[in-house]
């Protein structure tokens, strides 16, 4: 019995000194999440590192890497918040959604000099190649709509050139990252032609846990972004940034 008490003992020690699985949050590099200074920054990584302080979660790393690589991570890992992901049917039981950062619409867009594109449907623009991200909600979304002519780039960055370069007709865009793009690229955002909304991927978007998460971890989390978005930090955060894009 003794001898019992001694292993209960230090198993039950050997626990308390191991700490918990390490949460790996990744995401992609838009307006919203960059690298600044050697370190992942932006308005969705303040309120990501927030939600973790005061959820008591201090062991994490964040990383930005190509859309693909984070979503498979998050699609295959345990302890993986996935931020800056849209919430959409095919991807519900996909994730353990924490909560939603805010809502953006999505937009075909062109160069204004380039005349000749009309669009008054979204059916009006499979005559047209455009430019998305692989694995990302709008390459799914267009490909379900039955659309052929995607050229898939690895970040949106890759698109965004290929547009400038008359490479593709369209990309779609979310507005918020269109100023971004336009400054890092040196081009005038008074040149793009919003050509069309995307309606349907017009929504939510979120950071979310992979499936495996623990459920404990991810209400620990959710009560701390319930908290933060409640007092209105978020929305504070949020404001930071300009998100105006086209006018």
């Amino acid at each position: 019995m003794k001898t019992l008490s001694i292993l209960t003992l230090l198993l039950t020690s050997y626990s308390a000194l191991c700490p918990a699985e390490r949460i790996n949050a990744v995401t992609e590099t838009t307006a919203y999440s960059y690298i600044k200074d050697g370190k992942v920054s932006g308005p969705a990584t303040e309120i990501i590192e927030l939600t973790l302080k005061n959820a008591g979660l201090t062991d994490y790393s964040i990383n930005i890497y190509p859309w693909a690589r984070s979503y498979d991570i998050a699609l295959k890992k345990t302890n993986v918040l996935i931020y800056l992901i849209a919430r959409t049917p095919n991807r519900e039981t996909e994730f353990k959604w924490v909560g939603e950062l805010f809502k953006s619409r999505c937009f075909l867009i062109g160069l204004k000099d380039k005349t000749k594109i009309s669009i008054n449907k979204l059916e009006d623009a499979k005559r047209y190649s455009i430019g998305v991200v692989r694995d990302d909600v709008r390459q799914q979304y267009l490909q379900e709509k039955g659309f052929t002519r995607l050229s898939i780039s690895a970040q949106q960055s890759d698109a965004f050139r290929q547009l400038l370069n008359n490479q593709v007709d369209l990309i779609a865009l979310f507005e918020g990252d269109i100023t971004s793009l336009c400054k890092q690229h040196h081009f005038d955002c008074d040149q793009l032609d919003i050509l069309f909304t995307l309606n349907e991927l017009s929504s939510g978007i979120y950071m979310a846990y992979s499936k495996k998460t623990p459920d404990k971890l991810f209400r620990q989390t959710q009560t701390a972004f319930d908290k933060i978005k409640a007092e209105g930090q978020l929305k504070k955060i949020m404001e930071k940034n300009n998100f105006s894009g086209i006018k």
